[in-house]
């Protein structure tokens, strides 16, 4: 038995302590001994029929399945090397993660080639990672050797169907001489700045930030969680390693499945379907908007929200309005007022850095947008002209270090003031895989002069950090994020965040479709031809790229652009030098979804948004 209470995996200290003994395997195991015949994991398949398939797994199951995959993969790789998984949701998947694992791999969690939408970002991480061998299923073993085909002889890994692989071959596993500073999986992030790279997880990282999460969310052994999300990014992938540690039970589904019924998740996570036992779930902006406007009951039906302890928000930036109308449609079903968590995380700290209180409400204030473009978080009345909204992504994690700094010198900033967000803790990721350079820039950064009450205490002096390129601040100990280092827009020597000018864009017109907005800078220089004039300084001009709303595809575009226009003007004393509205679907975003500003900005000054351009994949950006 590893642990059977959350005090039982603390120091003397009361930090978080994963021995150097425990490892993903061991957790696994001890689940399966002690827990054999309770269900580990539960997928419900709505490709078929209209209800679902329900497909389960047990722990003691689970375990053997873990075993002969990795069985097969030590008979056709060597200990490190990576294994790629290119398989689509479901339980093959969440099998085939564990499975490199136990094999003594590193697992890269990707996806099935047949993904629309996503093959420049496929081709561009499997080059970095350079895997040996490739875990899919009988289905889709066919569309992932035709992937490959195109490659070198020399160069294509093994396609392995793990569905054919016999129980019986988990007899011959041979456990891998690794412990909890093996590096576990590459989790590669999702290229909002620059093009993707491949976070090294060890087996630390990951159990410590579970613990973390498990402490946040004060999750009780058993407690179920509800997910849609995809299993290759950090969140959807955090979600089906939890319950390893907790031993608790996921139910998981597609994100299509979600999209098509946004019921379909409120039912996952209601207690009729669960027997009342307590249940947690994650989701972005788009999926409470979604949910609250397609996903209601029909008369006849019946939904209890009543045990959902949280919903975990980590949308860059959590949304005031997504969180009201969620709350608004299900409040009459019994969902808590507390339910909705906003927090902070990224793929270089595992995920989770902060969260609410699982018994706060979220909190929202205003502040000034003079002050936070010069930097400072100073709070106004709700219903002031200058008023901004701002999140609060609550508290930091246990065991885990955030400081907000002047990125420029390290030296760490006061309660209220705007700076750089640096972390420190056993859940950071340990580098950028192949990337040594880029490794230290990033984690290993020395902190400067600290303040006299420091976010900062507890760390010894020395000690590295890891610098996030995201914005923010503490008030009242609590942590909020404005915006990126390399999104700023400064014009004429002031501050301007993105998204502030942004959401002033979208909700000057509804001729915008909500959340497609890309704010930038460019030169004078860089404009078309036929926006320059003779009078046009050399500084920067502020640009907006729009995708058309709903219904506004034909409309007349002069009002929108003067609406826009004006708004901007009259609240950020800025004169948008070029708005271009484009369709739905022009607007570069990344593969998990957030606005790929870089990429925005070279597709504005390549030309290709104008004519109509419509994207047909979803490219990473560069610096």
């Amino acid at each position: 038995m590893i642990g059977e209470t959350f005090e039982d995996f603390l120091d003397e200290s009361g930090n978080i302590a994963v021995q150097s003994e425990w490892t993903m395997i061991d957790f696994v195991d001890c689940n399966a001994t002690e827990r054999g015949d309770r269900l580990a994991y539960r997928y419900i398949d709505y490709s078929r029929e209209r209800d679902g398939e329900v497909h389960e797994l047990t722990w003691g199951q689970f375990a053997v399945r873990a075993r002969a995959v990795a069985a097969r993969l030590q008979q056709v790789t060597k200990a490190g090397e990576r294994v790629a998984i290119l398989a689509p949701q479901g339980l093959d998947y969440v099998v085939s993660l564990f499975a490199a694992v136990f094999a003594g791999s590193i697992a890269v969690p990707l996806f099935d080639p047949g993904e629309p939408g996503h093959i420049d970002r496929l081709h561009t991480v499997l080059g970095d990672c350079s895997p040996t061998a490739i875990l899919t299923t009988t289905g889709s073993a066919a569309g992932v050797r035709e992937f490959f085909a195109a490659y070198p002889a020399a160069r294509r890994p093994r396609v392995i169907a793990v569905d054919a692989i016999p129980d019986a071959v988990a007899e011959q596993w041979v456990r891998p001489d690794i412990d909890n500073e093996s590096v576990a999986y590459l989790q590669y992030t999702s290229g909002s700045t620059r093009a993707p790279a491949g976070v090294e997880i060890t087996h630390r990282s990951v159990g410590t930030n579970l613990l973390q999460m498990i402490g946040a969310l004060e999750l009780e052994e058993g407690t179920t969680g509800v997910s849609w999300l995809p299993l290759f990014h950090d969140m959807g992938l955090l979600f089906v390693i939890l319950p390893v540690v907790r031993a608790g039970a996921v139910t998981l589904m597609s994100p299509s499945a979600f999209v098509r019924r946004p019921y379909r998740w409120l039912w996952a996570m209601s207690a009729e379907a669960n027997d009342g036992a307590a249940i947690f779930s994650a989701a972005p902006n788009f999926a409470f908007e979604h949910a609250a406007l397609r996903g209601l009951p029909k008369a006849g039906d019946t939904l209890d929200l009543s045990n959902v302890i949280g919903i975990i928000n980590g949308s860059e930036p959590v949304s005031p309005s997504s969180m009201k109308k969620f709350n608004d449609a299900f409040v009459a079903f019994g969902l808590p007022k507390t339910a909705i968590m906003p927090c902070y995380g990224m793929a270089e700290a595992t995920l989770f850095v902060s969260s609410q209180r699982i018994q706060d409400e979220p909190k929202v204030i205003y502040v000034d947008r003079a002050e936070l473009n010069s930097g400072r978080m100073v709070e106004v009345d709700a219903d002031a002209d200058s008023a901004v909204a701002q999140v609060s992504c609550g508290y930091m994690a246990r065991s885990e270090w955030g400081v907000i700094v002047d990125p420029a010198t390290g030296a760490e900033r006061p309660d209220g003031d705007i700076g750089e967000i640096w972390l420190h803790g056993n859940n950071l990721g340990i580098g950028y895989w192949g990337r040594a350079e880029e490794s230290e820039r990033t984690f290993r950064n020395k902190l400067g002069v600290r303040q006299p009450v420091s976010h900062a205490e507890g760390v010894a002096e020395g000690d590295d950090w890891m610098r996030t390129g995201d914005l923010g601040a503490y008030l009242d100990g609590e942590l909020y994020i404005t915006g990126r280092v390399k999104d700023l827009v400064i014009i004429d020597g002031r501050n301007h965040y993105p998204l502030d000018l942004e959401t002033t864009a979208q909700e000057a017109s509804s001729g915008l479709r909500p959340g497609f907005v890309a704010a930038f800078s460019v030169s004078a220089a860089e404009l078309p031809e036929e926006l320059r004039t003779e009078q046009d300084s050399a500084g920067e001009q502020l640009v907006i790229v729009a995708e058309r709303g709903s219904g506004a595809a034909k409309a007349d575009p002069e009002p929108i652009v003067e609406a826009v226009r004006s708004a901007i003007a009259r609240l950020h004393g800025l004169a948008v030098r070029d708005l271009l509205l484009v369709p739905a679907g022009s607007i570069p975003r990344t593969s998990s979804g957030k606005i790929a500003r870089g990429a925005c900005r070279s597709a504005y000054l390549e030309g290709s948004l104008r004519g109509s351009h419509r994207q047909q994949s979803f490219p990473d950006a560069t610096d």
